[in-house]
């Protein structure tokens, strides 16, 4: 199975401590370990046992690496209660545990080959979006739950706000979510995942979630039953129902533009190549935005798109075509996995040069506070680590600004907002769109539509 990262003795202790928490297995219980690797759960299953004069139950481990399951093999042999099974755990099985535990593998839909997209879409609910396998995992699971069953995983914490994870999210929520426990991002060594551990008790129904924070702190909520973000719950907050929000007042809310080879298409604004300037438009990343200063781009991005954000055909680039045909640069750009579907010297996503290059406002996508700039002159094409927004009306640009650089936005969007490294906050387009706006605020076609 794709994905495996091994588990850490301690680690695999804390979490069978919660698996058993409501009480010891039993000879005739079962037990479930879906990506066994080399049966580090196992092993703590039986050291548990040991330690607390428990029997140790019929337990199943599954993988489908055969190294890894002899690895498991040498490390067991001679455990009767114990069964190791080589196959894929996604495939469809009518088996039923009384206790699962495990830590799914990790993998983007970006690991996943098509034939293997299209399975996982059609055969689960979870597989939305841009979904990762644990997603699934955590859905194979529940269904092979029995009937007042446990199960407890380590995850990326982030299946509770991403939009893709909005299905996992309620199923699981139905399932019924004793404790999510927030763990050191440290907890995998060499690798940063911000983990959590999740304990699902189906006879806990619809009651309320214990919620274990990095720093200790602990509160009981009662989860969300759709697939909207747990993080507002999680903090204290009600979604934001009914009024205009952001999407209201603003034309569009996007990501800036990804080419795909910064390196190549980036320049210092002083050495664009003579007879490019035609191509070359100013041009800053999340790094160079400061708050409360207007922006100043020190760069120039070479765009080889025409004013409505079409391709050029080869033969209209001229000398930017040499450029970008020198053999590094080239073999550079041939590189990118966007080169697989376009020409070669596409940008990894097609820019909407009409809409950027309007009046609009500009924020870090990553960042401690949210803040927001205004770009007036509407020159500027932000790179993909700013956020830009143009608005429907751009007489009101320095009112939407400043609207948005309130304490009330901060604190919708330190609510709503997934978390980066270090606390930091990471901004995405739907949470901005659904920011609360003053009705004043919304232009007055735009408000009669709402």
């Amino acid at each position: 199975m794709k994905g495996f990262v091994p588990t850490p003795p301690a680690l695999v202790d804390q979490m069978v401590d919660k698996l058993f928490r409501a009480g010891p297995p039993t000879a005739e219980s079962t037990l479930l370990d879906p990506g066994c690797g080399s049966g580090v759960f196992v092993e703590g299953v039986l050291r548990w046992c040991q330690r607390n004069g428990a029997a140790i139950p019929r337990i199943t481990a599954v993988d489908s690496d055969p190294a890894r399951l002899r690895e498991a093999r040498r490390a067991l042999a001679g455990v009767a209660q114990v069964t190791l099974d080589e196959r894929d755990f996604l495939l469809p099985s009518a088996e039923q545990y009384d206790f699962i535990i495990g830590n799914p593998p990790y993998v983007s839909i970006m690991g996943l080959d098509a034939c293997e997209r299209a399975i996982y879409r059609e055969r689960f609910r979870a597989a939305s979006g841009r979904f990762d396998l644990y997603l699934l995992f955590f859905e194979q699971a529940l269904g092979m739950l029995s009937r007042n069953g446990r199960l407890v995983f380590v995850t990326p914490e982030k299946y509770m706000y991403v939009q893709s994870a909005g299905p996992a999210r309620q199923i699981l929520a139905a399932a019924g979510v004793e404790e999510i426990e927030l763990i050191d991002e440290q907890s995998f060594p060499g690798l940063v995942t911000y983990p959590a551990i999740t304990t699902v008790a189906c006879g806990h129904g619809r009651g309320p979630t214990r919620f274990v924070a990095r720093d200790g702190t602990t509160l009981d909520v009662r989860l969300p039953p759709n697939r909207r973000s747990w993080l507002a719950t999680i903090n204290g907050r009600q979604p934001h129902e009914g009024g205009p929000t952001l999407a209201d007042a603003f034309a569009r809310i996007s990501c800036g533009v990804a080419t795909g080879a910064d390196d190549v298409f980036v320049l210092p604004r002083g050495r664009v190549p003579e007879g490019l300037d035609r191509f070359a438009y100013p041009t800053l990343s999340g790094r160079e935005l400061v708050p409360g200063t207007e922006p100043s781009p020190s760069k120039m991005m070479l765009v080889p798109y025409g004013p409505n954000g079409e391709l050029l055909p080869e033969r209209r680039l001229g000398g930017l075509r040499d450029y970008l045909t020198t053999p590094d640069r080239r073999e550079r750009l041939e590189r990118r996995t966007c080169a697989a579907r376009k020409p070669w010297y596409a940008f990894h996503e097609t820019p909407p040069l009409a809409d950027l290059r309007k009046p609009k406002i500009l924020c870090k996508d990553i960042t401690s506070r949210p803040w927001f700039v205004p770009d007036l002159s509407g020159e500027i094409v932000p790179r993909h680590s700013v956020y830009y927004l143009v608005p429907n009306d751009p007489s009101r640009l320095q009112e939407l600004c400043d609207y948005l650089n309130s304490d009330e936005v901060a604190e919708y969007l330190m609510a709503h907002c997934q978390r980066a490294a270090n606390g930091f906050l990471r901004l995405q387009s739907h949470i901005l769109k659904q920011v609360p706006l003053p009705a004043e605020l919304v232009a007055g076609e735009q408000l009669a539509a709402v």
